[in-house]
C-alpha cells in the first residue's frame, strides 16, 4: 500500500470516528468464507458497516481525536482488528456481536467507544447490549417530568369535585 493511500485510509477513519459517536473494534480470527460472508450480510442487513482496518491506522485515526483512546493501545489494537459502525444506534453492533456468537465464537469484542466512553474487553457485551440510546434516556427523562404534573392535575381535578361538594353542604347547612 503506497503512503497516500496510507494518509487516505487514515484520513476516511477520521471521518468516521468524528462523525460517529460510537465503534466497535472486533477480532475475527480463524473464521471461515461462510462465516465471514454470513457476518458481511448480518452487518449490511441492519445497517453496520463491518471493516477490516490495521491497527496503526485505527491507532493514527484516534489520536487526531480530541478525547484520549489510549487505554486501547495496550489491549485492543493488538492482533487483527476490524472496525464497526452504525450511524445512529450505538447497541446495534453489541447485539449482532451477541446474536453471531450464538453460530460461531471466533468473533470476539475487543473493545468499544460510545460517546468517548471506553468498554475493554469481551465481557463488556452485556453492559454495552444494556445501555440505554439518547433517546430512550430523553423518552424516559421527559415521562419523569410529565408525571408530577399529571399528579397535580388530577388532584387539582378530584379535589375540585371535592371542594365543591364540601362548599354545597356548608351553604345547605347556612340555609337551614
Amino acid at each position: 500500500m503506497k503512503r497516500d493511500e496510507k494518509g487516505a485510509m487514515i484520513e476516511e477513519l477520521t471521518g468516521k470516528f468524528q462523525s460517529i459517536p460510537f465503534f466497535y473494534i472486533t477480532e475475527a480470527n480463524g473464521m471461515t468464507v461462510a462465516e465471514t460472508n454470513n457476518l458481511r450480510r448480518m452487518c449490511f442487513e441492519r445497517g453496520i458497516e463491518y471493516k477490516v482496518v490495521k491497527n496503526t491506522f485505527i491507532k493514527k485515526a484516534l489520536e487526531t481525536l480530541e478525547a484520549d483512546f489510549s487505554p486501547f493501545n495496550d489491549t485492543v489494537l493488538q492482533g487483527q482488528s476490524a472496525v464497526m459502525f452504525h450511524p445512529s444506534n450505538g447497541k446495534a453492533p453489541a447485539k449482532l456481536i451477541k446474536e453471531f456468537r450464538k453460530t460461531s465464537d471466533k468473533l470476539q469484542l475487543k473493545g468499544a467507544s460510545i460517546d468517548s466512553s471506553l468498554f475493554i474487553g469481551a465481557d463488556q457485551l452485556d453492559t454495552l447490549i444494556a445501555l440505554k440510546s439518547r433517546e430512550e434516556l430523553i423518552g424516559e427523562i421527559i415521562g419523569l417530568l410529565q408525571s408530577p404534573a399529571k399528579n397535580v392535575i388530577s388532584a387539582l381535578q378530584g379535589g375540585g369535585n371535592k371542594l365543591a361538594g364540601i362548599l354545597k353542604t356548608l351553604s345547605e347547612r347556612e340555609e337551614a
